[in-house]
C-alpha cells in the first residue's frame, strides 16, 4: 500500500489514482494525514478490505505534502555509510552519530528549496516512518513498528553544522525546507528486499549520490533498536537512516547548492522527491 498526504488529505494511492481516506471509510478515520498512526493497525486492516467499488480520482503530485507532516520526534543518523564517513574526514564509527531535524523544516516532496547560505549541501535518505509505539525493541522486532518508509532531503548548511566548539548538527540541517520528504509512504510488503534498496540523488540532472541501503553501518531495524533503547518512539516520527557518499563537501573542489539549481532524489520502488533552489529571505547565522 501507499498512503499520501494529497492537499492535506490522506490518500490511498493506486494505479488509477488516490481515495479519499476519509471520505471511503465514511468519517471512520480523518482526513488528517498526521491521525492515522495512531490507529495505523486499524487503519491497515480497513485498507486491506476496500473493494474496486470506491471512488478514485486523479492525484496532482503538486498538491503532495509530507506523509507524516507532524511528527512528534524526528532522529537522524550520520555517517552510516563507510564511503561517506570517509569522504567527510571521519573514521568509519563503530556508533553512528545521532541527532535531530527539528520538525519545523519536514515539507513536502516537490517545491522551492531556499539557499539562506553559501554552503548548502545535500544528501539522500532513505526515511523510515514508525507506526506504532516502540521502547526497547530488539532488532529482531524492529520492522514491526515502522508504518512504511519514504525519500527524505537531508539539507544542510556545512558552515552552521560547524559552527562553535562542538558540531551544530541538528542548527545546521533544519533551516526552512531543510527536510522534504515523500513522494509518498509506501509499506514494508511493496518492497521484494526492504533491506537493499537503491538511492541517489541528481542536482541538474548530474548524478552525485549513487548507493544502496545494503550498505549502511547500522541497518534500520539496528537503528530502531538502538533509537528505542533510549528513546520511546512514537507513531508518526521520522527517522533519516544515512546517506551514500557523494555530497558536494566532500568533493574537490566542494560544491554546494545555488540559486536555480535543481534537486531530484530517488529511492527504488518508492519514487522522487525535486527542489528548485531559490534566494532565501533570511541568511544563515
Amino acid at each position: 500500500m501507499r498512503i499520501a498526504n494529497v492537499d492535506g488529505r490522506l490518500t490511498i494511492v493506486t494505479e488509477a489514482g488516490g481515495i479519499d481516506v476519509e471520505r471511503a471509510s465514511g468519517g471512520r478515520f480523518l482526513a488528517d494525514p498526521a491521525a492515522v498512526y495512531s490507529c495505523w493497525a486499524e487503519f491497515r486492516a480497513w485498507a486491506g478490505s476496500l473493494d474496486d467499488t470506491v471512488d478514485v480520482t486523479p492525484i496532482d503530485e503538486a498538491t503532495l505534502g509530507a506523509p507524516s507532516p507532524r511528527p512528534a520526534q524526528v532522529f537522524a543518523v550520520g555517517l552510516n555509510y563507510g564511503k561517506h564517513a570517509i569522504e567527510a574526514g571521519y573514521e568509519i564509527p563503530e556508533v553512528p552519530i545521532t541527532f535531530t531535524k527539528f520538525p519545523t523544516c519536514i515539507t513536502g516532496p516537490h517545491g522551492d528549496l531556499p539557499i539562506p547560505g553559501d554552503t548548502v549541501d545535500w544528501e539522500v535518505e532513505l526515511v523510515a516512518v514508525v507506526g506504532t509505539r516502540a521502547t526497547r525493541v530488539s532488532v529482531d522486532n524492529a520492522w514491526r513498528h515502522i508504518a512504511g518508509l519514504t525519500v527524505g532531503q537531508d539539507y544542510s548548511e556545512r558552515r552552521v553544522q560547524t559552527l562553535g566548539q562542538t558540531p551544530q548538527f541538528s542548527l545546521g540541517k533544519s533551516f526552512p525546507g531543510f527536510g522534504p520528504t515523500g513522494p509518498w509512504l509506501v509499506t514494508l510488503d511493496e518492497f521484494d528486499n526492504v533491506d537493499d534498496l537503491a538511492l541517489e540523488c541528481t542536482v541538474n540532472g548530474e548524478l552525485m549520490q549513487s548507493g544502496r541501503t545494503r550498505d549502511m553501518i547500522v541497518s534500520v531495524p539496528g537503528i530502531v533498536s538502538r533509537l528505542s533503547a533510549v528513546c520511546t518512539l512514537l507513531p508518526g516520527d521520522l527517522i533519516f537512516t544515512g546517506t551514500p557518499d557523494g555530497v558536494g563537501s566532500g568533493r574537490t573542489p566542494p560544491v554546494y547548492l545555488r540559486p536555480g539549481d535543481e534537486v531530484v532524489s530517488t529511492i527504488e520502488r518508492i519514487g522522487a522527491i525535486r527542489q528548485r533552489c531559490v534566494d532565501s529571505a533570511h541568511a544563515a547565522i
